[in-house]
């Protein structure tokens, strides 16, 4: 529990899960959401302290050639290298958590929801009062991907293959969305947990 006025939901799922649309159909009901993702790129933006930390730590090569960071050429570096991955997440998960504190701290709603595409990787779930994972069959997660990212099935195994597993997630949810349908479906989905988490709240 964030404050004695707010209860938090941290949603997360894999890649092609379908969290950036369960995040928006919240949004459209009026519920606070604080996408991690989101600030992580305002943090690496030109002139922040978090990008010039990253190009002292990994060189200008992460730079694009308006000095931007080219996350393409970061992530490649950092994909297969746990110590330099780990070096990155010092760099700005302290930021990250401090951002999302800050934000929830001028809240005052019933409840507000913080998406953490990594959660387990990052070890961290923000004091969450609900863990809500947005979850999908592997096959249909591929097919969606290559849909909407353009991906060979061989790039996005390999990036599922550094995710934490389909089971590991599932096993950490108070809330589960199975996205195997369509959007009306999602939609309603997410509808019934907002009524749910308006109960909840109000205890």
């Amino acid at each position: 529990m964030v404050g004695a006025w707010l209860m938090l939901v941290v949603l997360t799922g894999g890649i092609g899960s379908g969290k950036s649309t369960v995040s928006r159909y919240f949004e459209e009901l009026g519920v606070p959401v604080i996408d991690t993702d989101l600030i992580a790129r305002e943090q690496v933006a030109p002139g922040m302290p978090a990008l010039q930390e990253i190009i002292n730590q990994f060189g200008k090569q992460v730079l694009d050639a308006d000095g931007r960071l080219n996350r393409a050429r970061l992530r490649r570096i950092v994909f297969d290298a746990q110590e330099k991955r780990h070096q990155l997440e010092q760099i700005l998960h302290p930021r990250i958590r401090a951002e999302v504190a800050r934000r929830l701290q001028r809240l005052d709603t019933p409840y507000a929801v913080v998406v953490v595409p990594l959660l387990l990787e990052s070890g961290h779930n923000y004091s969450a009062d609900r863990i809500l994972v947005v979850d999908l069959p592997e096959a249909l997660q591929i097919k969606r991907i290559r849909q909407r990212d353009a991906l060979s099935e061989i790039q996005i195994r390999q990036i599922l293959a550094a995710q934490t597993d389909r089971a590991s997630r599932r096993a950490i949810a108070d809330d589960l969305i199975e996205n195997s349908g369509d959007l009306a479906a999602l939609k309603a989905a997410t509808e019934q947990l907002h009524e749910k988490y308006l109960r909840l709240s109000a205890r």
